[in-house]
């Protein structure tokens, strides 16, 4: 044992939102019974990126006595946690896992079609992690959240053979996409990026956090922007 800083979290404060447990890239922190806590000393390396995604500063970094951080316990709860069903005790929706996965390719152009075409869950960008099976040789769909409502072939034409993740970049609190989405790029094998806007101007801004994503990551990774009208047809270029 011993003293060193690590994280602390006011129970009292804590409103069991969960970001913070996406946050921890070492899966240092659970939701037990609504509220977030630190699983183990050694899981905690004390830099706090967790601290940036509490919406009501329920976190902080102490000096105290505490276990040595394990970078091979890490990995080994990392990988386990990959493989298995999350924890009981935490939230449902932020649970994270593939299903339906199909060997097909992505639409070459949007299309028509009636079926489900997700194959993963959760979709929010706040809430799915870092790394997750269903970015591994993903091809991916950063999609504003309006575009699922306006454009109606939506599964069949965009969404078909891609991971996904939504979100708005009006009303979100955007301050952490950036670095979320250059960590999936870094952290995982991806194989082209597709950005599904919506043509108001406000929405533009997911395509440019995407491509800012991108020339952090340092990858040479497709990407192309496609704008949708408000009448749920694609703007031609």
């Amino acid at each position: 044992m011993i003293k060193r800083k690590i994280i602390e979290i006011d129970q009292e404060k804590c409103n069991g939102c969960g970001q913070c447990v996406t946050a921890c890239h070492e899966g240092a922190i659970e939701l037990v019974n609504g509220k977030a806590q630190l699983v183990n000393d050694i899981y905690c390396d004390g830099l706090g990126d967790c601290i940036g995604e509490c919406p009501v500063d329920a976190i902080k970094i102490i000096e105290r006595v505490a276990g040595a951080f394990d970078e091979a316990a890490v990995a080994a709860r990392v990988q386990a946690n990959a493989a298995a069903t999350p924890p009981a005790g935490g939230c449902p929706g932020m649970q994270s896992f593939a299903f339906n996965a199909k060997a097909s390719s992505p639409a070459a152009e949007p299309q028509s079609g009636g079926a489900s075409a997700l194959t993963q869950w959760p979709i929010q960008l706040h809430l799915v992690p870092v790394q997750a099976p269903f970015w591994h040789n993903a091809d991916i769909l950063i999609a504003a959240d309006c575009v699922a409502v306006a454009y109606p072939d939506l599964h069949a034409g965009l969404l078909k053979g891609r991971s996904i993740a939504l979100a708005c970049p009006k009303l979100d609190d955007t301050s952490a996409y950036v670095g979320k989405l250059t960590a999936i790029f870094k952290e995982n094998a991806v194989k082209s990026v597709v950005v599904a806007r919506m043509v108001v101007p406000c929405c533009s801004r997911l395509a440019g956090m995407a491509e800012a994503a991108l020339q952090a990551s340092g990858k040479k990774i497709p990407c192309k922007t496609i704008t949708i009208n408000l009448d749920g047809t694609i703007k031609e270029a």
